[in-house]
């Protein structure tokens, strides 16, 4: 698995940002790839480690130390044979996985992990510049039809898998464009749309039809949906978070989402009347995972003024945490691009008020400090500090507070059941009416990039089951191997 010692003789590297002076000007992504050498030595460090813990780690059960030792080989074309026939779509997790299988990397207990995501993504990358990713059509079609309903990596991976086995499917997208949140969630200078686009022509020179501006239940009946013969059901976790605080109807008070929507789309040519910006105005975040980063790079780009974050939670430790030890997921400080490009970061804030003047509009919060008291066998006690309060100007206040579960549009309509924490209940992804599936956030909550393409996958090896009474879709961790 890579070569003898390579982990002694080489250091970790990853790839390197265009200066933040340059970068804050456009939209575009950012990060300049390293030289082939390099991706070969990075593939070398990884260690015969006996037990790859990066497998249990991945959600798609991922052959990390295969396409490790194919890059150190420079047999490229293995490697991204290995690497597709685990994950539909690595052009996408080589940019925004968190990389949990680099955080349980056994080479990680004593030295830098293997930079795992970035031999994924070059290792795709490669594969499209050389012409090996090609559309693979599938060979007998069996003449049963499947509606998937949500385009981002749950549906296009359940689509891709179905079509493989033969299925006519139709995926719908309420949208304007292809992908979900991938497409509106995600801002340009983490994904650029075109690498949507390029998989998308694949996916439809494969045989699977895409129709945007439907939405089931609204502009297309449940009459039409059921005329399929199995339907799986995509579409996210969104219902978001709001606050409910004092002021929270002020002018200037917005969910994350609709302002990094609206950029994605004004950047596309589409117009947004009344479009929120940051332009000039004293910008908050509150919330502080990835979508509150992608909040301040979005304000820093639009030319805020000034851009805080604000985080209800401690700050975390920089090294790991004695509670998440390895090979868990680490409670450990991150720092994203987006907060090095220029922010305010505050931990351990409350905000108690959204103050605005006479006309409604925003202009200032008022915040106090908090600590959290730990009880045994209880839920953590929120403790405010007396004499803590301050007044923050602000005239945009962007929430990135989550989601609270799917949109119940089409539970009622379809008479789906709803689990105890408020997502579409499924025992092995099919819901209480039996040609019903469903996958990805709709079914198992908020959750990361990974989760959702292996939720498809997962889900359309149950659906073809249904439908043929067999299945020869890969399970976790064990692909299919196409050929290229």
């Amino acid at each position: 698995m890579g070569k003898i010692g390579g982990f002694k003789e080489y250091n970790r590297a990853d790839e390197s940002n265009i200066v933040v002076q340059e970068r804050v000007t456009n939209y575009n992504e950012f990060t300049i790839p390293l030289a082939k050498d390099k991706i070969k030595e990075q593939g070398s460090r990884c260690m015969d480690c006996g037990i790859p813990f990066c497998h249990s780690a991945c959600p798609l059960g991922n052959l990390i130390p295969d396409f490790n030792d194919m890059v150190h080989q420079e047999e490229w074309q293995s490697a991204l044979n290995i690497l597709q026939s685990t994950n539909n779509f690595p052009e996408f997790t080589g940019r925004l996985c968190p990389a949990p299988c680099e955080k349980s990397c056994v080479l990680g207990i004593i030295k830098d992990p293997i930079s795992i995501e970035n031999i994924e993504k070059s290792i795709v990358e490669r594969g499209f510049a050389e012409g090996w990713i090609k559309p693979q059509p599938p060979e007998v079609r069996t003449g049963k039809t499947v509606a998937v309903i949500g385009s981002g990596p749950a549906g296009l991976a359940t689509a891709q898998q179905l079509n493989r086995a033969g299925h006519s499917v139709t995926v719908f997208e309420r949208d304007n464009a292809i992908g979900g949140l991938l497409r509106y969630g995600i801002p340009n200078f983490k994904l650029e749309k075109g690498i949507i686009d390029r998989r998308v022509a694949i996916l439809e020179a494969e045989g699977i039809v895409f129709k945007t501006n439907v939405n089931v239940g609204v502009n297309y009946s449940i009459d039409q949906l059921n005329s399929f013969d199995s339907i799986v059901l995509c579409g996210g976790s969104t219902e978001r978070r709001g606050l409910p605080t004092k002021g929270a109807d002020s002018k200037g008070v917005v969910q994350a989402m609709t302002f990094l929507t609206q950029q994605t789309k004004s950047l596309y040519g589409e117009v947004i009347p009344d479009q929120i910006k940051a332009t000039g105005k004293n910008v908050i975040v509150i919330g502080g995972g990835d979508t509150g980063s992608d909040c301040v790079g979005t304000s820093n780009r639009q030319g805020a003024l000034s851009v805080t974050n604000f985080e209800i939670m401690p700050k975390p430790p920089v090294g790991r945490s004695e509670t998440t030890p390895w090979p868990f997921w680490p409670l450990q400080l991150k720092t994203s691009s987006s907060h090095e490009e220029g922010c305010g970061r505050n931990w351990l804030i409350n905000t108690k008020e959204f103050i605005a003047n006479e006309s409604g509009q925003l202009t200032a919060l008022k915040t106090v400090e908090v600590e959290w008291k730990l009880k045994p066998g209880q839920r953590p006690e929120l403790i405010e500090k007396e004499g803590s309060e301050k007044i923050w100007p602000c005239d945009l206040a962007l929430l990135a507070l989550g989601f609270t579960g799917p949109e119940k549009t089409l539970s009622d309509q379809l008479g789906i059941k709803i689990d105890a924490r408020n997502n579409y209940f499924a025992t092995n992804y099919q819901t209480n009416v039996p040609h019903i599936f469903t996958a990805g956030d709709m079914r198992r909550g908020q959750s990361l990039i990974v989760w959702a393409i292996s939720e498809g996958r997962e889900a359309a090896r149950e659906v073809d089951l249904y439908l043929m009474g067999y299945t020869n879709l890969p399970t976790k961790g064990n692909g299919d191997l196409p050929s290229l």
